[in-house]
């Protein structure tokens, strides 16, 4: 199976500094015109758009417009599923096309699974969780953590601490945040059906433009444009952009879990956030309560940072990793290669 991001003609191991300031722009705004970015980034915006479109068609990156599930009132779950090596590629496969999950990435040497499965409303959770992988002949166990507070992630992600803006032309390009309580705090909102699909459309194409949504809609223009702007100011929807493996991550990558004394997780989870190879972290149920994904340059500096910087961790007990081997599905949708 190829996902989105497995394209030819291959790419480069590094973006070029202009092509990062570009990248960078789009994750704290991905539907900020060429002129908002051109202005930012003191090019034209001819030159933003040239640049968009070359990373676009090479298959480096896409923007994606992506909703906050705990704003939703959904559940966000990492489950991990222990198999026999013959059947992880096949069924890590299997598991990317599902409309339920995301970041599928096969571990630990190629027998366990990792991904993010969301549900929406009772049941769901029962369905791929309890029902269908256990009593696939060759998975061997599952857990599933419910994610109970993002410390890390969303909107948020290796691009915030690895690109070149500058914190003014950050604040330049950032969407206005809105006032009230956190994601996990507010009640949850509902939407109607026109907002699902339009929501379905940008998680495709987060810089699919109004009139292009508006007739695959039937709403009209000025609507989406309003839609887009009150489910963004609602906290609902966010951007994100989803990049090829060579364009930004390191070496080596794997998942962390830690148990952390429940007194000090929201300090030790906050400290965690702040590390350079934290792409993500959350607090989770589980016999592990702290869950993040590392990209560091090498076997040796992940070393140092378990024995550094995670073991400074205020209220540690005790650490468990798992290497990365391969990505099967990002952020977004499963999108097919078209050929």
């Amino acid at each position: 199976m190829k996902t989105y991001l497995d394209t030819t003609p291959p790419v480069c191991r590094e973006l070029s500094e202009e092509d990062m300031a570009l990248v960078h722009a789009l994750q704290v705004n991905g539907r900020a015109s060429f002129r908002e970015i051109a202005d930012a980034l003191g090019v034209s915006d001819q030159t933003a758009a040239r640049r968009w479109t070359r990373l676009r068609s090479a298959g480096k990156l896409r923007v994606l417009g992506l909703t906050d599930a705990l704003r939703l009132g959904d559940s966000l779950w990492i489950v991990r599923t222990r198999c026999t090596p013959d059947a992880a590629r096949s069924l890590g496969e299997a598991m990317a096309r599902r409309t339920d999950t995301t970041w599928v990435n096969l571990t630990a040497g190629g027998t366990e699974i990792t991904c993010s499965v969301r549900t929406r409303g009772p049941g769901q959770e029962e369905a791929l969780l309890l029902q269908k992988l256990p009593r696939t002949p060759q998975v061997v166990d599952v857990s599933a953590h419910c994610v109970l507070h993002i410390f890390f992630g969303r909107d948020l992600g290796l691009i915030n601490k690895r690109g070149p803006l500058t914190p003014a032309q950050v604040a330049e390009l950032a969407f206005p945040a809105a006032p009230g309580p956190a994601a996990d705090a507010a009640p949850p909102m509902a939407l109607d059906e026109g907002d699902r699909h339009l929501l379905d459309l940008l998680a495709r194409d987060g810089r699919a433009a109004p009139g292009e949504l508006a007739a695959a809609t039937g709403l009209s223009t000025s609507t989406v444009r309003r839609r887009i702007t009150d489910l963004r100011t609602d906290g609902v929807l966010y951007f994100d952009v989803e990049y090829h493996p060579d364009v930004l991550q390191q070496e080596f990558r794997a998942a962390l879990w830690l148990e952390i004394d429940p007194a000090r997780l929201a300090e030790a989870g906050a400290a965690l956030a702040t590390h350079p190879g934290v792409a993500f972290a959350a607090a989770t149920t589980g016999t592990t309560n702290l869950f993040a994904s590392v990209d560091v340059p090498t076997a040796q500096r992940f070393y140092q940072y378990l024995t550094e910087s995670v073991a400074a961790l205020p209220g540690l007990r005790r650490t468990a990793t798992a290497p990365l081997h391969r990505t099967l599905k990002g952020p977004g949708p499963y999108l097919p290669v078209r050929t």
